[in-house]
């Protein structure tokens, strides 16, 4: 693992001029980092590669969409 300050965080396009509505995702060939773009130094979830495609299918898919009351379904 690299050292998490040596990470190269990217942010969605989806994120809004200000960015802070999103997330900041980075990897280190191994694991996959994701941390709140409003607080950077804060706490981060890590995912394995595979945890990391099965999420992002199943996003392709819809399967996190909120519904209208804005919750997940």
């Amino acid at each position: 693992m690299e050292r998490i300050d040596t990470l190269r965080w990217r942010k969605s396009s989806f994120s809004g001029n200000g960015g802070g509505n999103c997330v900041d995702v980075a990897d280190d060939g191994a694991n996959i980092y994701v941390r709140n773009s409003k607080d950077p130094g804060g706490a981060m979830v890590t995912f394995t590669q595979s945890e990391w495609r099965a999420f992002v299918s199943g996003a392709k898919n819809r399967e996190f969409d909120l519904d209208e009351s804005g919750r997940l379904p």
